[in-house]
């Protein structure tokens, strides 16, 4: 395997920094672990106010929002939690201090049920509410007026954004700039089987675990709905999603579901500048899933595939921000195509400037201009 792959199309930006993992975590499994308990500084990120998004009849996302002084006068990362995480996760925390430290609004997303919402929706959550996050995009371009939004996305997060931006296709509104996803898991099937892996039985039974407690916690809030009884029974992931999340979510199957809510089937749609980080050596999101044509084909997505790093661990072996190096790399590509928007704005106004009220020269600037637009839009970073 290379040290690194990264797959970029057209011209490129400055490069991002290679990963290099810390010494005593090349253990993809180490690696993985190691980053829930990793003791993170967050002096920088103040306290967060909530906010309620309401995304269908009687379901509402709670949101913990860090906002700039003068919000619209800032970009804004909307960040997605994993699989059985919340607001509260490491990462979500480390990346939203990170990202209020570079000037960005910050809004850390609880999935449907997730960081003690139970009660804020009558269904269970799944992999593929994308339209979740659209409401949410819908609503913080219409009523706060913000002009500049990202979305980053952890594994099964990463899955949602990444779906979000390839069902929105050439459609996105021009207010989102970008979508970022880390070790995302865009094929439900595939990973489903990584899991089932003896040697990942840990994950699995991690997983299982968390489903039981949240169906008694929903059985409790909804018992004309869910029923706790006997949830022990089901030992496996597939198992579970054939006879709880399948069904309660209207999917025929857990076959079903998996096909339906994985972003593979809609990532070649994908119009927007978009950063996929990944590591090799995931143990439970096989590397082959990246190898699609609809990812490598598509000009508007940037992959680097580090060949360490687990899952959504990335602990490098230098201090400070440099410490969870996806967080600061994401962070980093955010800005990036905020510095190239504004590039590409003064370059085209610099050949109208030039060429204003010049005859026979106003229709070759403008050409020239688009032309200079393109380019930038062009680049991947």
């Amino acid at each position: 395997m290379p040290e690194s792959l990264t797959h970029k199309r057209r011209a490129s930006c400055s490069p991002m920094s290679t990963f290099e993992p810390h010494p005593l975590l090349r253990n993809a499994h180490v690696a993985t672990v190691a980053a829930a308990f990793w003791p993170r500084k967050l002096s920088r990120l103040p306290a967060a106010t909530e906010r309620l998004f309401e995304v269908e009849p009687g379901t509402r996302l709670l949101a913990k929002c860090h906002w700039q002084r003068d919000p619209q006068r800032h970009p804004t990362l909307v960040l997605i939690h994993g699989l059985e995480g919340s607001s509260e996760s490491p990462y979500m925390l480390g990346i939203a201090e990170k990202g209020f430290a570079s000037g960005f609004n910050i809004l850390r997303m609880n999935q449907r049920n997730c960081g003690g919402t139970e009660h804020l929706t009558p269904t269970l959550y799944d992999a593929g509410l994308s339209e979740d996050y659209r409401a949410v995009l819908e609503e913080l371009i219409e009523r706060n007026g913000l002009s500049e939004i990202f979305f980053v996305g952890y594994s099964m997060g990463g899955n949602l954004v990444l779906k979000m931006a390839g069902e929105l296709g050439p459609h996105a509104p021009r207010e989102l700039r970008g979508i970022s996803a880390v070790c995302p898991g865009l094929d439900l099937a595939a990973s489903l089987d990584a899991i089932a892996q003896p040697h990942n039985f840990l994950y699995e039974w991690h997983f299982l675990f968390s489903y039981r407690r949240r169906l008694q916690r929903k059985a409790k809030l909804f018992p004309e709905r869910y029923s706790a009884e006997g949830v022990s029974r089901w030992q496996r992931l597939r198992e579970w999603d054939e006879a709880i999340t399948a069904p309660a979510s209207g999917y025929h199957g857990a076959a079903d579901y998996y096909y339906r809510t994985s972003a593979l089937r809609v990532v070649a749609g994908i119009r927007v500048p978009t950063l996929i980080i990944t590591a090799q050596d995931d143990p439970i999101i096989p590397f082959s899933s990246f190898c699609d044509p609809g990812i490598l084909d598509n000009p508007f997505i940037t992959m680097i595939a580090t060949q360490y790093g687990g899952h959504c661990g990335f602990i490098s072996r230098y201090a400070g921000d440099e410490r969870f190096w996806a967080e600061l790399r994401v962070v980093e590509f955010c800005k990036q195509r905020l510095e190239m928007a504004e590039d590409s704005k003064m370059y085209k106004q610099e050949y109208v400037r030039m060429t204003f009220g010049r005859a026979g020269e106003t229709s070759l600037g403008r050409r020239a201009a688009t032309q200079g637009n393109t380019d930038f839009a062009g680049c991947r970073c």
